[in-house]
């Protein structure tokens, strides 16, 4: 009886270390989930706050921490705009900057920003800004249906793209229910 309860703690911590291991190596880590006008999405696999260490163009533009949210959405802009963001750090709550007003250029990532709730609806490539979060949260607009928006973006467990609903309400536009954005930044060249 006493060899059962000394071998008991050793299997119990054993298959701790298995399922750590498996939980860190994190099975789908830089594997290609889906893409949008040629630019990857990657998995970032179970832990969503961990980082794959820095992404960089050939060129050396800082894209961020592979394979977070902030990495795809600069990448993208990069890849598909031939845009560089000004401003190189900075988590996704900080792309969207309320000391500028609705309409203006937001200079720190070379867009112009709108605000949720005003008189410009989203369309494709805007980048939709959540600020609700530690962190908050960026993905890339796909397209625009009847009452919802399709977005594109990395590390959210696999949900790769998402349609939210949206709703016009006296010539204002509304983007989320159950979350919200803060707005979305436009590349007008």
């Amino acid at each position: 009886m006493k060899r059962q309860a000394k071998r008991t703690p050793i299997i119990i911590v054993s298959l701790l270390i298995v399922v750590g291991v498996i939980v860190y190596i994190s099975p789908g880590v830089g594997k290609e989930l889906d893409s949008y006008k040629g630019v990857a999405v990657y998995g970032n696999g179970l832990i969503v706050a961990r980082s794959f260490g820095m992404n960089f163009s050939d060129d050396g533009c800082y894209f961020g921490q592979r394979w977070q949210c902030v990495e795809y959405v600069k990448r993208f802009y990069f890849q598909a705009k031939n845009h560089k963001m000004p401003e190189v750090y900075g988590n996704a709550k900080d792309f969207f900057d309320y000391s500028i007003s609705h309409g203006e250029r937001n200079e720190n990532r070379g867009l112009v920003q709108y605000y949720n709730g005003n008189d410009v609806p989203t369309q494709a490539d805007d980048v939709l800004v959540f600020t609700d979060r530690a962190y908050g949260h960026v993905a890339v607009v796909t397209g625009v249906g009847e009452g919802y928006i399709e977005v594109i973006r990395q590390n959210m467990r696999g949900k790769v793209r998402e349609q939210i609903p949206i709703k016009e309400e006296n010539g204002d536009f509304f983007v989320g229910e159950e979350r919200e954005p803060a707005g979305w930044l436009r590349f007008e060249g």
